[in-house]
């Protein structure tokens, strides 16, 4: 398990495209090299599995987890995504930050790992869709596994651990007016009545504010409306991007809101809630002993679509995430290599 081997890799999966939707050549490429390591590697889509040897139903079972999609490059990349460079000390790459780093150093551990005798089995497992929170990739993935009692969750998070996550509800919303002429005192502008509502996103402070979380943060993303300069608009459309923490459902959240505001209010899913793990879980304790700081996540992963605990941590910053010329430094995927293992290996889960 070495840096230089883990760099290989991380500059091999930059040169091969593979974003969301459009992972197959990636997937493809690991699973060859999943096989050339001795694996035996399970395929369900662009999902891709492994277990470590002598697994036993009756141990837990932990899961190594991280995406292998990536974003549509940025217009403003003055590097070309697709072809890594080193330069002073960083990795230059589409994916190398989010999260092509953390599944580098995730197949390294798990190969590290399954050389050894651990108290629990051990499954790698490399999913498809994070980026976009498509049906084809975590949840698919998770129902083909065997029942995980734990995950590590593989995202930029400078190797802090991530013990609860904000999860995120998008609304759409409509605000209903009548058409007339602008020149004409006729009509009922439905952009000055959205307005009231965004206006009532943009300044309200829900009550309820996590000790890990904070409160539940609502940005109004994008606005729609009218089709001629002349003409009233009868129709403004609106999103809402909100994102959750753990004092609310987001079903309850969205029923509260509508009480609130004149608008129609329709939720995209409510699927993608708030995540967390017991703050006396024994992975949590293990990374106290390392001196790993803990902290709650105001971004998204596939952490919120599984139903066991999960502990969000890895190389890389989350503010490079979806920028151009993204890159991750060589000492982070070093770092990450040596807390990975020892966060990992010996760990006793009850």
């Amino acid at each position: 398990m070495t840096l230089d081997d883990t760099l290989a890799l991380l500059q091999d999966l930059i040169r091969i495209p593979s974003l969301s939707r459009e992972e197959a050549a990636c997937a493809d490429f690991l699973e060859q090299y999943l096989q050339a390591c001795g694996q035996t590697v399970n395929r369900c889509g662009n999902n891709l599995w492994c277990q470590a040897p002598g697994f036993d139903s009756s141990r837990p079972t932990l899961l190594l987890n991280s995406h292998i999609d990536t974003v549509t490059p940025a217009s403003s990349w003055k590097r070309q995504p697709f072809e890594p460079s080193v330069e002073n000390g960083r990795l230059y790459g589409l994916g190398s930050n989010d999260a092509g780093a953390s599944v580098c150093c995730l197949v390294q551990t798990f190969l590290h790992l399954s050389q050894k005798p651990q108290s629990y089995n051990l499954i790698l497992g490399l999913s498809c869709e994070e980026e976009i929170t498509g049906t084809g990739g975590i949840e698919r993935l998770m129902q083909v596994l065997p029942p995980i009692d734990l995950a590590i969750v593989g995202e930029p998070t400078g190797m802090r651990a991530a013990v609860a996550e904000k999860g995120l509800m998008v609304l759409d919303c409509t605000a209903h007016g009548q058409a007339g002429h602008a020149a004409h005192n006729t009509g009922d502008n439905a952009i000055y009545k959205a307005m009231k509502d965004i206006a009532w996103f943009q300044h309200t402070r829900l009550p309820r504010v996590s000790d890990l979380l904070g409160p539940v943060k609502m940005t109004v993303t994008v606005i729609q409306a009218g089709t001629r300069h002349n003409i009233i608009p009868d129709t403004c459309t609106f999103t809402v991007d909100v994102r959750v923490n753990e004092l609310y459902r987001n079903e309850e959240l969205c029923e509260y809101i509508k009480t609130q505001v004149d608008c129609e209010v329709k939720a995209r899913s409510y699927r993608l809630s708030s995540s967390g793990i017991d703050l006396g879980h024994p992975v949590v304790e293990r990374c106290r002993q390392l001196g790993l700081e803990c902290y709650g996540s105001p971004t998204l992963s596939d952490q919120a679509r599984m139903s066991c605990p999960s502990l969000k941590i890895g190389p890389g910053d989350s503010l490079r995430s979806h920028t151009a010329d993204e890159y991750i430094c060589l000492d982070e995927l070093s770092r990450g290599l040596q807390l990975y293992a020892s966060l990992l290996d010996g760990l006793k889960l009850k």
